[in-house]
């Protein structure tokens, strides 16, 4: 079995959700067996350090690229596996009314308010004029997300374990207030980081209802990264049917993928109405019906 091939077949293949939960099980794994050879030789392993972002504004201008790293490094298991798992049910909840690049935009926007709301904070109140702290984790992303689908589907219910069902806006408020008080507890920076990335989940979907899309312009800036990185195709004519599937199980995959992204697409109208459609899920539905 080829592990590493099935691995960046899925990447390639999969959503933005699913790439951006492949990143952070790929950087924590990196940093884990990176700490292993650094014990094994005797020497310092400050990489965490490097990546974090520090409340110190001196420090932070030095490693100006924390606040893009830090949103997905994790030290400790059990923190990768509530933000993944936060990332992965609000991100469907998100991908269920929106395209990837708007969930893209809301994650990289979402960290980089949580770092903004953080060193501002830690500069400002005298409680911490004397503490030189480190921010780390996806959880200030993983909030703007929560907060982002709280706000557009406010009364879809979801439920819990033992408790019950109960709407997506009380459990983003109940967070939200949960976060207020842990500014006071042991994790002042993350709750600080948490509350920044809710406002902007809250800011981000309040704006796209008035037709302005606040994460298209660093989508558009990834994406032309992204272009020049591409290996360059010579420009051929063929005349060439298009290749049938290798066999039945790729026919049938791509059957599968097919009828998936139709019964997502008509959830959506039995859920918003036709109009909530993009351009790109109209064309798919109309070339269907023929």
């Amino acid at each position: 079995m080829d592990i590493w091939a099935d691995i960046k077949r899925t990447f390639k293949e999969g959503s933005v959700l699913t790439r951006l939960i492949y990143i952070n099980l790929g950087v924590f794994l990196l940093i884990k067996l990176l700490g292993v050879i650094f014990y094994l030789v005797g020497q310092p392993f400050y990489l965490i350090e490097w990546l974090s972002v520090p409340s110190n504004p001196e420090m932070l201008l030095q490693r100006f690229w924390t606040p893009v790293t830090y949103m997905f490094l994790h030290a400790g298991f059990l923190h990768l596996l509530f933000n993944i798992l936060g990332l992965y049910w609000f991100g469907k909840l998100f991908l269920y009314h929106f395209e990837g690049d708007k969930l893209l935009s809301i994650y990289l926007l979402g960290g980089l308010a949580g770092a903004l709301l953080y060193v501002l904070a830690f500069n400002i109140f005298p409680a911490f004029q004397s503490v030189n702290a480190i921010l780390f984790g996806a959880s200030a992303s993983v909030f703007a997300l929560l907060m982002a689908i709280a706000v557009y589907d406010s009364q879809r219910e979801i439920h819990l374990f033992f408790i019950g069902r109960f709407p997506l806006k009380y459990i983003a408020a109940f967070y939200v207030v949960i976060s207020i008080i842990g500014i006071s507890a042991s994790n002042p920076g993350g709750n600080l980081a948490h509350l920044g990335g809710a406002a902007w989940g809250w800011f981000y979907i309040v704006q796209l209802r008035k037709g302005k899309d606040w994460g298209s312009g660093l989508v558009a800036f990834i994406d032309k990264i992204g272009d020049w990185f591409k290996p360059k195709e010579r420009m051929k004519v063929t005349f060439k049917q298009q290749a049938p599937p290798r066999d039945d199980y790729e026919y049938n995959r791509q059957q599968n993928i097919k009828q998936e992204e139709i019964n997502r697409i008509l959830d959506k109208i039995a859920e918003s109405g036709y109009e909530s459609l993009t351009k790109k899920e109209k064309e798919i539905l109309f070339k269907q019906g023929k």
